[in-house]
């Protein structure tokens, strides 16, 4: 007769448990992925939004993500997606009131500032892949990857980026550059 007021026999020892993988990872990713969103969207809320996004959608297919050979740039591609995915949406271009907060950097804040102004005025494919390039350290070939063009073309509007950037900023040099 089974025995209802016996406490369950214990279960075998199990390995530990995914959950405490992706918090380890997110703890040590948040930042990175946040200032890869900031980069993208040059606004501090959405930023911290589609990082928070980029979490959940890495928490809800974590058996699938940790099998990854390089996690750090699965999430990436993830921020990435959900950045364009955002983009596309109609809500996307409605503007909020108030001020934004920006993150304390180590470089010269006037240069900060002109080089972020620069990089809003290039087109958001070219501010893509300068990003990914130059901010988050993607080689040409993860980018192309990322954004699903050939490695020519990343290649090819890298350059052409980088002429129109030195353009921009060619008649701040001298203030910018001052001793």
């Amino acid at each position: 007769m089974l025995d209802l007021l016996s406490p369950p026999s214990p279960a075998p020892s199990t390995p530990a448990p995914p959950v405490t993988d992706f918090a380890r990872f997110a703890r040590d990713s948040k930042q990175r992925l946040h200032s890869s969103a900031f980069q993208l969207c040059r606004d501090w809320h959405l930023a911290q939004d589609l990082t928070q996004t980029t979490l959940t959608k890495l928490f809800l297919s974590w058996d699938r993500a940790a099998d990854t050979e390089n996690l750090s740039a699965y999430a990436q591609k993830v921020l990435f997606r959900t950045y364009l995915d955002h983009r596309r949406r109609r809500s996307s271009t409605e503007a909020t009131p108030g001020e934004l907060r920006e993150p304390v950097y180590t470089m010269d804040a006037d240069l900060r500032v002109t080089m972020m102004g620069a990089l809003r005025q290039l087109p958001a494919r070219d501010r893509a892949i300068v990003v990914l390039r130059y901010f988050a350290d993607h080689s040409v070939e993860e980018v192309a990857a990322e954004l699903d063009v050939p490695i020519t073309v990343v290649k090819s509007q890298t350059r052409r980026s980088l002429i129109k950037l030195k353009h921009m900023l060619l008649c701040e040099r001298p203030t910018l550059f001052a001793a």
